[in-house]
């Protein structure tokens, strides 16, 4: 009894701040069971149990294959089949991905009644020789003169209008300013440094850089002598020189720039007074069948191309069209060219340029322009397509060039060519200081010219030649238009008028055109003009998304149940597992690191400062043998047994009388 006391007391002592949780026992037993049982599912212990569980649970037959097959081999190549799988669905459903902004073209032909489009028609030549002699009088002398130098051809009266003009006559007593401003050279190949002067016949010291413009793609022969001109800027510090492979296109270009500095000068009235009015150009018009005339026509000026006449520009808000097939039911007009008042430098061409356009649309007549022959009929047969394409994410086209950073200065449609033509203006403006005059540009333009602006031509020059390279950023920064009319041309040729018809057609011409013309016209004078559908099918090429948000879904439904055997519930699962089971196990892992970590830091210290480790703390109650194994209390005696009183070993004197039996006799 006295040992249990001691037992108890010794718990009692051991477990001073300790409550003691008393369970029932079949309670205890249900604790003990469950501890003991493995955990699986989302609420295993590791990421390893997780996986095992979810490869025996799932409906991938791969994942399963892994764990329930037999042999390392058997384990090895089920890993290799199920992640080649898994790659192969990547790069499927990757594909899938990077292929969903694509289009699908189709093409659809419609037979209907179609608009007739907007005609404009040009003289080659802008202005009449005759009103512009006087303006260009010394820029010809100066020609004429470098021309005789440089190769010394003889005197050229072709002409009766130039006969009493003589190519030898040189300035006397006159200083020229042409060939000063921008003097014309002539270079050996084997020598780039030095030039000869056309003025002055000397060789002079070239500096700057020296661009050839001649083209790269074909050489017809070398020739031994270049010609070309140097252009400065103000200060003459910086100077590069243009040289050609012919003499012709320099003497040209070399004109051309010095006429357009003239022209640039000349008020916009005057220069629609010089050149060809709508009753001089147009000698004939049909249209449909149905006759036509100069009221017809709308007037536009284009600054290299003189007064320019637009048929179907929809004047009075109407459009024209035609019901039927053929060159009968299109536009048909003779046209008066009047080689003689042609320029001889500015254009060394006869006819007319011509370009079908739309309504809204700028006719930039220079840079596609049809040009039409004299004494020839030309035949133009159409055929119109017009195109819808999407715009982003499927392509870089704009609806209509509100989102493109390009101020557009032409009152048009925008359109391609309007944006390149204006951002090359815009450069113009800020670098230069004025625009380009060979581009039609509003009537308040500032255009350029030598007097108010120096420094143009070789800024123009500089400009054009980073334009053509595309370092002006012009041709990345426009962007083409999601939706466009396109005509077909097909042209061909016919010599009109014929010998036999030329001698009734002729003079018919001549008294119709008699209070215009006032001389008797030659067939190289006229040109025949006829623009056609040659049938009324209009193409149509539309594009559509070629996928859809279903399409990419049943795709991708595909692809799993190809490779995997999966559905989108096996895909859940996989991210459940994946990410949110995996991850909750590693967050309840560092979360008991955590508990452990801030329960050392904050237990009460054991004796000496030291934790008592022999405590092992058990839900059941304390039995005899693990009281034993406890460590004793501290500041606290055991109880123990008492040592033996040993005088209890003395006889007592009621035994001091022996017995007389059990006395023992005395030895002698």
């Amino acid at each position: 009894m006295g040992t249990t006391l001691h037992i108890l007391l010794h718990i009692k002592l051991a477990w001073p701040s300790s409550p003691i949780l008393i369970m029932a026992p079949g309670e205890k037993i249900k604790a003990k069971i469950k501890k003991n049982l493995p955990v699986t599912g989302p609420q295993a212990p590791t990421i390893k149990e997780l996986m095992r569980w979810y490869c025996l649970n799932t409906n991938t037959h791969g994942c399963r294959r892994i764990v329930v097959s037999r042999g390392r081999l058997r384990r090895l190549l089920w890993v290799l089949f199920t992640l080649t799988a898994v790659a192969l669905i990547f790069w499927q459903c990757a594909l899938l991905i990077s292929s969903f902004y694509t289009v699908s073209v189709s093409i659809k032909v419609h037979f209907q009644k179609l608009d007739f489009p907007a005609v404009t028609i040009c003289n080659i030549n802008p202005y009449k020789y005759s009103a512009v002699r006087d303006l260009l009088a010394d820029l010809e002398q100066e020609t004429r003169t470098a021309l005789k130098n440089l190769y010394g051809f003889p005197e050229n009266k072709s002409r009766k209008r130039r006969e009493a003009e003589s190519w030898t006559s040189a300035w006397e007593g006159t200083r020229p300013k042409f060939l000063k401003l921008v003097p014309l050279l002539a270079f050996s190949q084997d020598e780039t440094s030095k030039a000869r002067d056309f003025l002055t016949g000397r060789k002079r010291k070239v500096s700057g850089s020296i661009i050839h413009k001649a083209s790269d793609v074909m050489h017809v022969h070398e020739s031994k002598e270049v010609v070309g001109f140097q252009l400065c800027s103000n200060d003459t510090s910086k100077c590069a020189v243009y040289t050609f492979s012919s003499g012709v296109n320099a003497i040209q270009e070399w004109y051309k720039l010095h006429y357009m500095n003239i022209m640039a000068q000349v008020p916009l009235e005057k220069k629609i007074n010089m050149s060809y009015s709508a009753e001089e150009l147009l000698v004939t018009c049909f249209f449909d069948g149905m006759s036509c005339d100069a009221r017809n026509f709308t007037l536009f000026h284009h600054p290299m191309y003189g007064n320019c006449y637009t048929f179907n520009n929809r004047e009075n808000e109407t459009i024209l069209s035609t019901s039927m097939g053929g060159s009968e039911y299109g536009l048909q007009v003779i046209l008066y060219i009047n080689e003689e008042e042609y320029n001889p430098f500015l254009v060394s061409s006869t006819g007319a340029k011509v370009i079908v356009h739309r309504q809204d649309e700028y006719p930039f007549i220079e840079d596609i322009g049809t040009e039409i022959e004299t004494a020839m009929a030309t035949s133009i047969g159409m055929h119109l397509t017009e195109s819808f394409k999407l715009s982003e994410p499927y392509s870089q086209c704009t609806e209509d060039g509100s989102d493109v950073p390009i101020s557009n200065i032409y009152n048009a449609a925008y359109s391609l060519q309007i944006c390149l033509h204006s951002c090359f203006q815009a450069k113009m403006v800020e670098k230069c200081g004025c625009a380009q005059y060979s581009q039609p540009l509003p009537p308040a333009a500032n255009y350029c010219n030598y007097q108010q602006h120096p420094n143009w031509m070789y800024c123009y020059y500089q400009l054009h030649q980073a334009f053509v390279r595309e370092e002006l950023g012009c041709q990345s920064v426009c962007r083409e238009a999601c939706s466009f009319k396109e005509w077909t041309l097909t042209t061909s040729l016919a010599q009109w008028p014929s010998e036999v018809s030329e001698k009734w057609l002729l003079p018919i011409l001549t008294w119709d055109q008699g209070q215009q013309i006032k001389k008797k016209l030659n067939k190289t004078d006229l040109a025949k003009l006829l623009i056609f559908y040659k049938d009324l099918n209009q193409r149509s090429i539309m594009e559509s998304p070629a996928n859809s948000i279903e399409m990419l879904l049943s795709n991708f439904g595909g692809q799993l149940g190809l490779w995997m055997s999966c559905s989108v519930v096996c895909v859940i699962e996989i991210i459940e597992v994946f990410f949110i089971d995996s991850f909750s196990i590693i967050a309840r892992h560092q979360w008991h690191k955590a508990k452990e970590w801030w329960a050392r830091r904050h237990a009460p210290p054991g004796p000496q400062g030291q934790d008592n480790l022999g405590l092992d703390i058990d839900d059941d109650l304390p039995t005899f043998t693990s009281a034993l194994r406890l460590p004793p209390a501290p500041g606290t005696e055991v109880p123990g047994t008492p040592p033996p009183r040993y005088n209890t070993l003395r006889l007592e004197r009621a035994f001091s009388d022996q017995l007389t039996d059990t006395q023992m006799p005395a030895e002698s």
